[in-house]
């Protein structure tokens, strides 16, 4: 089981770094695949996305895609969101959030397919306070499937404000910084984290993490939304599949 969760979260790391997500949209379903129960898999998966999203983040500053700026109105928005996304999960059953979680993918594809993909531009900017507003919500809703948010927020970056899709990507993991860590907190809290499974994903994420973002830096912007797309229709797959055979 070791050598399959260490795999699991190279793959995920990976993942994460090229396409800016905390990797839970894959890293739950694959879990789900090997047997763990939904709820033990998002705990699992939010120890992962913590991991991976700071040192994403910190390589992503250091190769100046990142910039702060309104990021941190809508991080501190998701960490508050995430606190009680937690909660969420706690009180719904597996089914449930099995069916949210598809939802969610389904608009996240939805809205990244719609959107103009561009290297450069002018970028919209919002009052602090809807950043912020936006931030707690899809932390709320994130946090409580075991994803890190940014499979809704790198959608709306680039579809609705217009974000370069690498800057969007840049973003969006960095709200996962903010949001996994404050749903890490409330899982400890409410004691449903494998953290053994956990820190043996997470750990071994980080190389997947670095090898993610170098692959980032070297593909056009078109392709990136491209394989971003296919990534969206596979996690859709793997969860149908689980949802129909059990």
């Amino acid at each position: 089981m070791e050598i399959i969760l260490i795999l699991t979260g190279t793959l995920v790391g990976t993942l994460s770094g090229f396409f800016g997500i905390g990797g839970g949209m894959i890293l739950v379903p694959l879990l789900m695949l090997i047997g763990i129960d939904i709820k033990t898999a998002i705990g699992i998966s939010v120890v992962q996305m913590v991991f991976s999203s700071f040192y994403g983040s910190y390589l992503n500053y250091k190769k100046g895609s990142l910039v702060l700026g309104e990021g941190v109105w809508v991080g501190v928005g998701g960490f508050i969101g995430g606190f009680m996304g937690a909660f969420v999960s706690h009180m719904l059953s597996a089914t449930m959030l099995q069916y949210l979680f598809f939802g969610l993918l389904i608009f996240a594809l939805y809205r990244l397919y719609g959107a103009k993909i561009t290297d450069d531009g002018t970028v919209k900017t919002l009052n602090p306070i809807v950043l912020f507003g936006v931030g707690a919500i899809i932390g709320i809703f994130a946090i409580s499937l075991g994803v890190g948010g940014s499979i809704m927020l790198t959608p709306i970056l680039a579809g609705f404000l217009h974000y370069p899709i690498k800057k969007a990507v840049s973003a969006g993991l960095f709200f996962v910084a903010f949001s996994s860590f404050s749903g890490l907190i409330s899982h400890i809290q409410i004691g449903d984290i494998d953290l053994n499974k956990g820190l043996f994903v997470a750990i071994a994420s980080l190389l997947g993490v670095y090898i993610g973002i170098w692959l980032k830096d070297h593909v056009t912007s078109k392709n990136h939304k491209r394989y971003l797309m296919i990534m969206y229709i596979v996690a859709i797959v793997i969860l149908v599949k689980k949802m129909l055979l059990g």
